[in-house]
């Protein structure tokens, strides 16, 4: 018995023994042998009556009995149309849903993770077009302290500032050098899209946004005991400096908001133990899309500072992981190269920005973190989240570690 099996594409018309015409175009391709003899009988039934395009006919012969005649599939006389005979080959319903369900589940499992790279590819490239655009804007500054004017509340004698110094630094200052859309002061944030409860790095909700330096961080505005010399405070000369917090919306769509110190100090003695506090003129939070989500650290939420008010740049870390144990200075750097190709310890710099924004990574660090900046074969530099203390430390000395890449 000889088999063969073809694709055939019909248009088949008129194929009713009563005249009406019923159009079904097929593409069936079957290695069952009564296939082709049902299609020779359609064949002949229609032939000189209703056209029949074929645009690739190789229909074999199909002997079912020694004397070769060929078996017809179909019996003409039933009154039955030829296309009726030709969809009984098609796919069963429960076939098509079959399939449908097989796509489903594998669309669900792979479109998360696809949807998932995407998004994570679209942040990568809109931090960095941020960050480039900050950058060239913050060196085009003059000095950047001594922005807008504090006013203390003489009348409850407190020592808290009530101000507009960092909505006047956006007018004044960036809106100069920066495409800026829409400005907000601290009472609206949420209509320059900043939203009032986001995720943290350390996946916790946080209820409600800071609106002062001192809600960004305690540090900026309180006195500091040391653990280093018990009993002494380092008296913070900025204790009265807790500006309000300001937004803006930027020509790209980014949402950002401003924490501003008009007192920035410029870098000097720093080759010894000293407070990075002082050092922040500006602290940007920003969201890359405003309040669409996922409103969450470390995706479409990040952070940026300038140091220093003259000679000033900015430090815009991507933290990736932090450890859960303390460790040596060596196996800290190994640490953060075994996580990823992009992965190393952050700059003292790097870390003084980690410390002003300490309130988005959740989990509380008592004690210090290892940097890449080193002073010796010996020494490196430590920063402590703690007192926001940066001083040398011993390489075999045991400390905490985060985990970054550069923008």
């Amino acid at each position: 018995m000889a088999i063969q099996s073809t694709l055939v594409l019909r248009l088949a018309f008129s194929c009713s023994t009563r005249g009406k015409r019923a159009y079904v175009l097929s593409a069936l391709r079957t290695p069952l042998a009564h296939a082709n003899a049902t299609a020779r009988a359609c064949a002949k039934e229609r032939a000189g009556k209703a056209g029949l395009i074929t645009l690739r006919q190789n229909l074999p012969t199909y002997r079912g009995s020694a004397s070769g005649t060929p078996r017809r599939a179909l019996d003409s006389t039933q009154g039955k149309p030829c296309s009726v005979a030709l969809l009984g080959l098609a796919f069963t319903m429960a076939e098509i849903l079959l399939s449908l369900t097989i796509i489903g589940v594998v669309a669900a499992i792979t479109l998360p993770s696809l949807t998932g790279n995407i998004n994570e590819r679209t942040w990568n490239t809109q931090r960095k077009a941020l960050y480039a655009r900050f950058s060239q804007a913050i060196a085009l500054m003059p000095a950047l302290n001594g922005y807008g004017t504090l006013t203390e509340d003489s009348s409850s004698g407190a020592s808290d500032a009530v101000d507009t110094a960092a909505e006047t630094f956006v007018t004044d200052g960036l809106s100069k050098v920066l495409k800026i859309n829409n400005i907000c002061d601290s009472e609206h944030l949420e209509d320059c899209g900043i939203v009032d409860k986001f995720t943290n790095f350390a996946g916790s909700v946080v209820e409600s946004f800071p609106k002062t330096l001192k809600e960004l961080n305690i540090l900026f505005t309180e006195d500091i005991s040391t653990p280093a010399v018990p009993g002494v405070i380092f008296k913070n000369p900025q204790a009265n400096i807790n500006t309000k917090v300001a937004a803006f919306e930027t020509a790209n769509g980014e949402s950002v908001a401003v924490f501003y110190n008009p007192q920035c100090q410029p870098a000097m003695s720093e080759n010894s133990a000293y407070y990075v506090m002082p050092k922040m003129c500006a602290n940007f939070i920003y969201d890359l899309n405003g309040n669409k989500g996922p409103n969450t650290v470390g995706k479409d939420i990040g952070f940026m500072s300038i140091l220093y008010p003259t000679d000033s740049f900015v430090v815009a870390p991507v933290v990736l992981s932090r450890s859960s144990n303390v460790m040596d200075k060596d196996a800290a750097v190994s640490y953060c190269r075994n996580l990823d190709s992009e992965s190393r310890l952050p700059t003292t710099y790097e870390l003084m920005s980690m410390v002003y924004n300490n309130i988005l990574f959740g989990d509380f660090i008592d004690g210090s973190v290892w940097s890449s900046s080193v002073l010796s074969s010996e020494k490196a530099w430590r920063q402590s989240f703690k007192t926001g203390q940066a001083s040398p430390a011993i390489i075999n000395e045991q400390y905490f570690v985060f985990c970054v890449k550069r923008n």
